[in-house]
Formats: structure tokens, C-alpha cells, sequence
């Protein structure tokens, strides 16, 4: 009889990829979920790895550290990569997603898994099992407030937030294609992947001062207004705060991009992404916000290409919550208080899809070697996941923590390969290339001897 049993809390990316590694391995696993008995606010369904904000698992080259990140976890088979592999639409040089298929792909796999007792129920204190039960807690940056305290009144540490916005969405049919084109920049992926609207300059200087002169939806109530905002998903309000030209260097910038009717580089362009495998609908790509809904349809609306658009989703604001991991987690997402509990996910301060997944199957990983007394393991510095897990998990971060993207400069002996490669006149992409082919092969040689990821 099969005695190996673990806990998850939270079906979220980090939290169904932990179930499905552990039960690939023998083991029963308890997945709690609260939706749909309670929701967030930023989800809309009861299904697992729900992708709340973009459809984007961004870059897809092994020349960032995020592309990297992904094929790392291919080579560990990852679940929810997987999934994204098989649900991608159309993105350029990035890796995005039907989010709907995506999510249902795996919310399938849980649900009909023989060693997954999916139990929806809304956790509010954490279980009391033996010592020597695995328990991960994923419940992510929007962790229920009775499940937060919990985990507050365990780790006897204050939570550190910060805001997190989303895009809106428009329907594809609804958008009016004479005044946009097709392109990709540097025509990247099949090269007309994102749909462009340019700007003239007067329209860009328009849209910035429209949106600088807009009523702002209400924090919430459980929010601080001091909270610090996560700079790689800020509301297109506080980016244009910092200058005329901010939006433009930002998610409106013109670079890699050509207008065919003048065949030139347009001042600034709003970029439309599939959101779905069919193209029925578009999210707007890096115009998350927190602008009331009204001032949100009135000027999107104002700009020809969405005279007559219809938003099937608003942009909106809600609050991420994350802990000082530096100071509660060692590299293996173990809590040093309590061995049994492992922590995934962006209630760790990772930020990002990718490393949410990255997170869980670390968890899951030494959740399993706790289990059947095998020796923790973390993962090497030189890969993007142990360089992002010792980012999380070391005290020297702890002052200052803030949530963090995956990126070359984590890795401890990045900048000196990188100056070394630059010396030998070594291009840019070639060097991070080189650096991603270091990690893949270091990652290989790890994994080798463990049965886990075969």
C-alpha cells in the first residue's frame, strides 16, 4: 500500500506543478483549492493554474535569463510548460498561451490523477499533521486574509506587498484594422504576430496627458498606500508620472517595428497580443492600470483603432503579498522553524509565471527527498533556477527584499563570464547564448542520478 502522502495549499501554477511532479512519484497528494467556494479578486474560475494578468510567459530565446528558465524546466519535464507548449498562440519572440486550454489542459490532468485528492475548501489555518508529513504552501500573492494571518502567526515575520495590475482585453472582431499593421519586432516569431497601432507624436502626447489627468480606482481597503509597486508590472498611470517619455520607452516603444504606409519607425505604438489560440480576442500588451473603468473606456476609445472597441476585460489593481524568504527559507524552500513545511511560488517573492513554476517544482522536488529521508538538494548556482532560488533563500537579501524576475545578473559569476566574453569581442546574445548552454549542460549533469524528473 502506497503510504507516501504530501499536502499542497493552492492550485495556482506552483502549486498544481508540486501535485503533479509528487504524484508522478508515488505520492497521495491533498491539493486544497478555495475557488470557486471563494474567489479572488483577480480570478474568474475554479480552475487550476488560472493565469490572472498577462497570457505571456515572455521570452522564448535562450538569450534571456527567462527563456533559459523555461528550457531548464522542459529538461525537468515540467507539467505546466508543457501545457504552455501545447496552448501557445502566436507571440513573436515570446511563449504565450490560450489561457482558457492552458488551463484546463492541466485542471483536467489533477482532476482525473489517481494519486490527487483535489478538495475544494478554503484553508484559513495551516493543517495540523505529523512532523513528518510534507506540506507546501503555494497559495500565491493572493493568499486568502484568515490563511495570511496563519501563516503570519507561524513565521512571526510582517509581510512585505506591493501592487500588481492588469491589462484589459478587447475582442478581436470589435477593432477597427485600418488604422494598425501586423509585425513582430525585428519580425521575430512568424515575424506578424502583434497587431500595431501607431502614434502620431500629438496622439502619443494625448494618450500620456489623458491618462496623467484620470480618476484612479480606490485602493483597496486592505491596501496601503505606501506599498511599493513591483516595477515589471506597473499601471500605465504611475510610468507616465515619471516623464512625457516614459510609456514610450516602455511598453509603447517603437523599436524593432516599421509602419508600412510610411516606412518608418512610428513615434510610439500600442501592441494587441492573442489571448486565445483562436485570435477572438487581444489583450493589450504592458497597458495594465488601475484607472477607473470609465476613464479606462474613454480613453482607449479616443484612439481610432478602438473607436468602436469591445473590452470583454478592464484593467484593474489588486494587492500581491509576499514574504522575506530571505529570512524564513533555506535553499531547498524548506521553513527553517518547521522542516515538514515548503513554501512555492510568488508568496516567496519570485514575481513571474515562470518562476512560479520554477518554484514548485523545487518545492515538490525536496518535499519528496524529506519524505523518503533522502538528502535535500539545492539546485546549481550557475542555472537560472538555483540562481533564483539563492536569491530567495539567502540572508545577505533579507534589508531590502523585494520580488524579482529571473535574470542573468543573479548568477554569482555572470558579470565576470560576461566581461571575459566581452574582451574577446564576443557579441551580446552570443554571450548569454554561451551562458544558457553552461547552465543547461550543468543542469543535465545534476539531474542525471535523479529518478524525480525521469
Amino acid at each position: 500500500m502506497n503510504k507516501l502522502k504530501a499536502i499542497i495549499i493552492g492550485a495556482g501554477l506552483a502549486g498544481t506543478e508540486a501535485a503533479l511532479n509528487l504524484s508522478k512519484n508515488d505520492v497521495k497528494v491533498d491539493l486544497y483549492e478555495m475557488r470557486p467556494e471563494k474567489m479572488t479578486k483577480a480570478h474568474t474560475t475554479d480552475k487550476c493554474a488560472e493565469l490572472v494578468c498577462s497570457n505571456s510567459l515572455r521570452g522564448a530565446s535562450l538569450s534571456n535569463a527567462v527563456g533559459l528558465l523555461k528550457e531548464e524546466l522542459r529538461a525537468l519535464n515540467s507539467f505546466v510548460i508543457q501545457s504552455a507548449d501545447v496552448n501557445q498562440v502566436p507571440a513573436g519572440g515570446a511563449l504565450a498561451v490560450d489561457r482558457e486550454k492552458f488551463s484546463i489542459y492541466l485542471d483536467n490532468q489533477v482532476r482525473n490523477n489517481k494519486n490527487i485528492n483535489f478538495i475544494t475548501k478554503e484553508i484559513e489555518t495551516i493543517p495540523e499533521v505529523s512532523d513528518d508529513t510534507p506540506i507546501i504552501i503555494a497559495t500565491g500573492p493572493l493568499t486568502s486574509e484568515s490563511f495570511s494571518k496563519s501563516i503570519m502567526n507561524l513565521i512571526n515575520e510582517k509581510y512585505l506587498s506591493f501592487y500588481d495590475a492588469i491589462s484589459p482585453i478587447v475582442t478581436a472582431d470589435s477593432i477597427n484594422y485600418d488604422y494598425t499593421f501586423r509585425q513582430s519586432r525585428y519580425d521575430k516569431g512568424n515575424g506578424d504576430d502583434y497587431i500595431n497601432i501607431p502614434f502620431t507624436k500629438e496622439e502619443y502626447i494625448e494618450f500620456v496627458n489623458d491618462i496623467n489627468s484620470a480618476e484612479k480606482l480606490v485602493p483597496h481597503h486592505d491596501v496601503d498606500e505606501n506599498l511599493h509597486e513591483f516595477e515589471g508590472c506597473m499601471p500605465i498611470e504611475d510610468m507616465a508620472k515619471r516623464g512625457e517619455n516614459a510609456l514610450r520607452f516602455g511598453p509603447c516603444k517603437p523599436v524593432g517595428l516599421t509602419d508600412p504606409k510610411t516606412g518608418m519607425k512610428p513615434y510610439a505604438v500600442m501592441q494587441l497580443r492573442k489571448d486565445n489560440l483562436d485570435g477572438s480576442m487581444l489583450s493589450l500588451v504592458g497597458m495594465q492600470t488601475r484607472m477607473t473603468y470609465g476613464e479606462q473606456q474613454r480613453i482607449f476609445k479616443k484612439i481610432k483603432a478602438f473607436e468602436n472597441a469591445e473590452f470583454v476585460r478592464l484593467g484593474s489593481v489588486h494587492r500581491n503579498t509576499f514574504m522575506n524568504s530571505p529570512l524564513l527559507l533555506n535553499h531547498y524552500m524548506q521553513l527553517k522553524k518547521k522542516p515538514n513545511i515548503f513554501f512555492a511560488g510568488q508568496i516567496t517573492g519570485t514575481e513571474g509565471y515562470v518562476e512560479a513554476i520554477a518554484g514548485g517544482v523545487v518545492a515538490s522536488f525536496n518535499a519528496f527527498n524529506f519524505l523518503t529521508n533522502k538528502p535535500l538538494k539545492s539546485f546549481p548556482l550557475e542555472t537560472a533556477i538555483g540562481s533564483l532560488i539563492n536569491y530567495i533563500s539567502s540572508e545577505e537579501n533579507a534589508k531590502n527584499f523585494q520580488p524579482m524576475n529571473v535574470n542573468f545578473g543573479l548568477m554569482p559569476d555572470y558579470v565576470e563570464l560576461n566581461m571575459e566574453a566581452k574582451k574577446n569581442k564576443v557579441g551580446k546574445l552570443k554571450r548569454r547564448e554561451d551562458i544558457s548552454m553552461r547552465a543547461l549542460k550543468i543542469l543535465n549533469e545534476f539531474k542525471e542520478e535523479l529518478e524525480f524528473f525521469n
